[in-house]
């Protein structure tokens, strides 16, 4: 935000949740720009890799699962915070447990990765989040802290999406290129 304000002070950026990977709202102009993982098939659409990222789990600081090494049935034993915005309660991380033959206790479903670290913060449960959210102390704060999982889950391809109309907009090339240019260089 701050390169795009230094660059283009006139700018104003609105930025509105996605309930879904449906490609709808940037085929009707609702959105011009998406930045996430991309969702249902959209060959028209454009994209740019932004940077890679990967899941790692969270507790607060202080959790008896940090004491000691972090198995995948110590992992399953503990309560769970799952964030998904379609309101899953099963996702990748349940897949490679259960190929181990375990099954996460998961205590609740909430909207979004910030929502998730939140509650683990002030409780036992145990969150899943993205490792580039511990980037901005602002969104995890203080009481909570990151670790690697005790199994594989796929890398997530974090991209910037648009419509073909959008391509010879000068502004909209000069935004893509600053979000680019921006959230590769913190990756």
């Amino acid at each position: 935000m701050v390169a795009i304000a230094e660059a283009a002070p006139q700018v104003k950026l609105r930025f509105v949740p996605k309930p879904d990977k449906a490609a709808t709202p940037l085929r009707d102009g609702t959105i011009d720009l998406e930045i996430g993982t991309a969702g249902t098939s959209a060959p028209e659409m454009r994209s740019r890799l932004i940077f890679r990222d990967r899941f790692v789990g969270a507790a607060r600081t202080g959790h008896p699962l940090l004491a000691g090494s972090i198995t995948p049935e110590r992992y399953a034993d503990c309560g769970h915070v799952v964030a998904s915005r379609r309101g899953a309660w099963t996702g990748p991380v349940d897949d490679a447990l259960l190929e181990l033959g375990l099954r996460r206790r998961i205590m609740a479903v909430v909207p979004g990765f910030v929502d998730a670290l939140g509650i683990a913060r002030q409780s036992d449960l145990i969150a899943l989040a993205p490792l580039s959210c511990f980037r901005d102390e602002r969104v995890t704060g203080k009481g909570v802290q990151s670790f690697d999982l005790p199994v594989a889950t796929p890398e997530l391809a974090i991209s910037a999406m648009w419509h073909p109309r959008l391509d010879a907009d000068p502004g909209h090339r000069w935004l893509r290129q600053k979000l680019v240019a921006t959230c590769g260089a913190m990756a």
